[in-house]
């Protein structure tokens, strides 16, 4: 069982996280994952620039459902004052919670200086901390890894900078950046940052269920767990987690019935976001990772990806999953 966790003047009694995907944790995937348990999201990460240009897109990842409590916001970059400027910027939108990032690994992040590029700049990490976390008055959070590369573990030096520059939690992805996501997360070697700092640490990486969540958290000692590319295709586990973390049996996986009505509930919610023209786009990603596991996926997925109706989305998906609705889903 997981303890409550206090962020600053934030209570998270269950404090079991969705963690910010680009592309992926928008404010539809967000809502169903709520509604299906999640305690905590966070929003996609928004580049300071983008945000303070209030580009639609940046606005947009800021949307929030009226169950999400509290309001997390990621913001990337690299310059002190304007990821400052930024940080008040989404504040004066609702963020409750202001994450920084520095775990991104992806290559259009890092070349442009920012994410997890910032650990290899322990100086300038250290003022951008500083400066955000001055700039406002609500809880300020990092994200990050376990360094740059192997030769480079340096989170332990990251987390004692964090806790001088104001910071109130720290979520750490068990992996490097030149890693990316292949291995295993070590969480043993998270339990060397935990040991670095008094502030609450979220351990992340490679936590699909409630065997995996027991021993990340018995192995880094961390006081919560964020989950991210396990909720592809399964956006109720978040929900799963927190059950067990409070000690209670974890509910069953949706029947087949069930997880149609969950994607078309999905897919509605990402026509209205994103527009329909766009959001069948947008939408096709998570349709994919929904039916993989099915039999007849492939060619499903074949004929999804080049219907532009959202119409006949529907019909497909309804005409997949209609012969056996109440079959159990693996």
């Amino acid at each position: 069982m997981l303890n409550p966790m206090t962020i600053g003047t934030v209570e998270l009694p269950v404090p079991v996280f969705l963690a910010p995907m680009s592309g992926v944790s928008d404010p539809p995937f967000r809502k169903l994952a709520r509604r299906l348990g999640a305690p905590v999201t966070v929003s996609e990460m928004i580049a300071s620039r983008e945000a303070l240009r209030e580009t639609r897109g940046s606005m947009k990842r800021m949307l929030f459902d009226a169950s999400e409590s509290p309001r997390i916001v990621q913001i990337a970059g690299h310059d002190p004052a304007i990821m400052a400027e930024a940080a008040r910027f989404v504040v004066d939108q609702g963020a409750q919670i202001v994450d920084i990032n520095f775990g991104c690994p992806a290559r259009k992040v890092t070349e442009k200086f920012c994410g997890s590029a910032l650990m290899r700049e322990e100086g300038l990490a250290g003022r951008i901390m500083q400066a955000v976390a001055a700039a406002v008055s609500v809880p300020v959070t990092i994200k990050m890894r376990l360094g740059w590369d192997q030769d480079s573990l340096n989170a332990p030096v990251f987390a004692r900078l964090a806790e001088e520059a104001g910071i109130q939690a720290m979520t750490v992805h068990g992996r490097t950046r030149m890693q990316l996501y292949s291995g295993q997360a070590d969480w043993r070697a998270v339990a060397e940052v935990k040991a670095a700092t008094r502030l609450p640490l979220i351990v992340n990486g490679d936590i699909d269920g409630p065997q995996s969540m027991a021993q990340a958290l018995a192995q880094s000692g961390a006081d919560g767990v964020m989950v991210g590319r396990a909720t592809y295709g399964r956006p109720w586990i978040v929900g799963q987690l927190a059950a067990v973390a409070q000690g209670l049996a974890m509910p069953g996986e949706p029947s087949r019935g069930e997880k149609l009505a969950l994607i078309l509930e999905h897919y509605e919610d990402v026509l209205i976001h994103h527009g329909r023209e766009r959001g069948v786009l947008a939408a096709r990603k998570h349709l994919a990772w929904y039916i993989r596991e099915e039999p007849g996926a492939p060619a499903l997925r074949e004929k999804i990806m080049h219907l532009t109706d959202a119409a006949d989305v529907r019909r497909a998906l309804c005409d997949f999953f209609a012969p056996h609705p109440d079959r159990m889903v693996a």
